[in-house]
C-alpha cells in the first residue's frame, strides 16, 4: 500500500472517528441525565463508535510501521513535533482506545440502564479527551 494513502485515510477516518465518539458520549450522557432506558439504538450509537476507534488504531499502526518519520524520530526524542507523532500520539491513542473498549465491554454486564450509560459516558469520554489531547493539530488541520 500507498504511504500516502494510507495516511490520508488515517487523517480522513480520525473525521468520522471522532464524530462517532463525540456522538456516543453525548446520547450517553443525556441518555443518564434523562434516567431513560437504554435502548439497542443506543447500543448502535456506542458500538459505531468502538468499530470507527478500532478502525482508527489498526489503520494508524500500520502508518506508524511504514511511516519514514517514526524510524527516523525515534533517535530524536526532544523534538517535540517528532516525539507527538512517533510516541505520544499512538501510546496516549491506544490506552485511550483501550479505555473505550472496556466502557463497552463493562456495560454489557451491567444490568441497569443507568449503569449502563455511565459505563460509556465516563469511559469514552476519557478516550475521546485522550484523543484529543495528542492530535497533532499542526500536521492534521
Amino acid at each position: 500500500m500507498d504511504y500516502n494513502f494510507i495516511q490520508k485515510f488515517h487523517s480522513g477516518w480520525a473525521y468520522l472517528a471522532l464524530l462517532l465518539l463525540v456522538v456516543a458520549v453525548v446520547n450517553s450522557l443525556i441518555g443518564m441525565t434523562s434516567k431513560k432506558e437504554f435502548t439497542a439504538k443506543d447500543r448502535k450509537i456506542a458500538l459505531f463508535g468502538l468499530i470507527a476507534t478500532h478502525i482508527q488504531l489498526v489503520v494508524g499502526l500500520i502508518l506508524y510501521f511504514v511511516s519514514p518519520l517514526g524510524k527516523a524520530s525515534l533517535g530524536n526524542m526532544k523534538d517535540a513535533a517528532l516525539r507527538l507523532t512517533s510516541l505520544e500520539h499512538p501510546l496516549i491513542n491506544i490506552i485511550a482506545i483501550v479505555l473505550i473498549t472496556v466502557g463497552w465491554s463493562r456495560h454489557k454486564k451491567l444490568a441497569t440502564s443507568e449503569a449502563k450509560f455511565k459505563s460509556i459516558t465516563v469511559f469514552y469520554g476519557l478516550g475521546l479527551v485522550l484523543i484529543l489531547a495528542r492530535i497533532p493539530w499542526k500536521l492534521w488541520l
